[in-house]
């Protein structure tokens, strides 16, 4: 009977608006405490280094939350990644064509955008910041629709969301990489494999599967590859059945609400306190076209982007929306991919630096123009006609239709 409540508040957790409010509400109070009388102890709380220096792991608070909490966070959403490719929308190539598109669309046009406006007097280090949308946020701003939300809509999103992760750790293993050690790299290959194959094997090799993982991840971050990579490549290796009874499946169930519940609000806590004075005040910000390249790519390259691309792949391809998506619904999800938060907030600190003023406008950007598509967003899905009931979805569907 004492396991109850716990497992009651877990199953909260799983829920996309539970995530989402969490998020939500740890960007604000680090914004508020930032720009408050107290906000020395915000900024001490963030430098506060912990950990073993022997293995140069005395990181920061603020780097355990971006290095270490994200790669759960990445666990998750590259185990609901692979179940897509496996069970899912991207295991069959008419299905996933248009949110596929609609990623790259959602994610090239940003950059572009960001290019031009930095091109003479900005920063290009950050092109890359306006390409993220954070999985958890969107699906919490969408599950408010309601009835009005088509499930179609929240499938394309979905999809759409988790590619665009799987790009952005890309981009981040390639583009903010400075420097490469080989043998921690080839020492985080052997443990993955390891890992790979007790997750096939099953039994009591299961136990050790928590540890090979923080293996995997101890030797990325050694080998200058950003640690979170190795979330993602540890969700690859473990194996998905289309019948969703699996380990993966029970990785996922298990560390879903680690994910939701405290990696990704902790690291929101740190990263989301952006103090507006000085150099870094609103005034200063919005005269600086770091932050005016991010505010234009997430608000305007986003959706532009997934539209243009979703209208070029349904020239091309002759692929249709299912489930009544028409362009409104799509112009929708064109407007919550415009929520980068978690990933673009990660991105600004590769590419900038913490603390530096470049950094830190970028950083208002990200939470201006994520509260800027939210509320766009909710506005037109309030301004649709709320929509019948619909028929649970199929098992294969329920399965891959899990939020981040």
């Amino acid at each position: 009977m004492r396991r109850v409540p716990s497992r009651r508040f877990a199953e909260t957790l799983r829920t996309e608006t539970a995530g989402g409010v969490l998020l939500l509400a740890a960007a604000v109070v680090a914004f508020g405490w930032a720009n408050s009388p107290w906000a020395g102890g915000y900024a001490r709380l963030g430098d506060l280094r912990v950990g073993p220096a022997a293995w140069h792991l005395d990181l920061t608070l603020a780097a355990w939350a971006a290095d270490g909490l994200l790669a759960v966070f990445f666990f998750v959403a590259g185990l609901e990644l692979k179940r897509e490719l496996v069970a899912g929308d991207l295991r069959d190539p008419r299905r996933a064509v248009l949110p596929v598109a609609a990623a790259v669309g959602g994610m090239a046009v940003p950059a572009l955008i960001y290019a031009a406006v930095n091109a003479t007097a900005g920063d290009l280090r950050g092109w890359a910041v306006p390409t993220a949308t954070d999985i958890a946020f969107a699906l919490a701003v969408l599950a408010l629709g309601g009835s009005r939300v088509p499930p179609a809509l929240r499938t394309f999103l979905l999809t759409l969301a988790v590619v665009d992760d799987l790009l952005a750790i890309g981009i981040i293993a390639v583009a903010y990489t400075a420097a490469l050690a080989v043998l921690p790299l080839l020492a985080a290959a052997v443990a993955l494999v390891v890992f790979g194959w007790l997750a096939r094997r099953g039994g009591l090799g299961r136990w050790l599967l928590g540890p090979l993982a923080a293996v995997v991840w101890l030797f990325v971050h050694a080998s200058g590859v950003h640690a979170t990579v190795a979330g993602v490549l540890l969700a690859f290796v473990v194996p998905v059945r289309p019948s969703g009874d699996d380990v993966a499946a029970r990785l996922e169930h298990r560390w879903r609400p680690v994910s939701a519940g405290f990696a990704v609000p902790v690291f929101a806590f740190f990263a989301a306190g952006v103090p507006l004075t000085g150099a870094t005040s609103f005034g200063a910000a919005m005269r600086d076209p770091v932050a005016l390249g991010v505010l234009a790519g997430l608000v305007l390259g986003k959706p532009a982007g997934v539209l243009a691309a979703t209208w070029l792949a349904r020239r091309a391809t002759g692929a249709a929306g299912r489930g009544g998506l028409g362009w409104p619904e799509l112009a929708v999800a064109g407007l919550l991919s415009g929520i980068g938060f978690t990933v673009s907030l990660l991105i600004a600190e590769l590419a900038f630096g913490a603390g530096t003023p470049a950094g830190e406008h970028a950083r208002l950007a990200i939470l201006l123009a994520s509260c800027a598509s939210a509320a766009a967003a909710t506005l037109l899905l309030r301004s649709r006609r709320r929509r019948p009931a619909s028929p649970p979805p199929a098992r294969h569907e329920a399965v891959t239709a899990r939020g981040a």
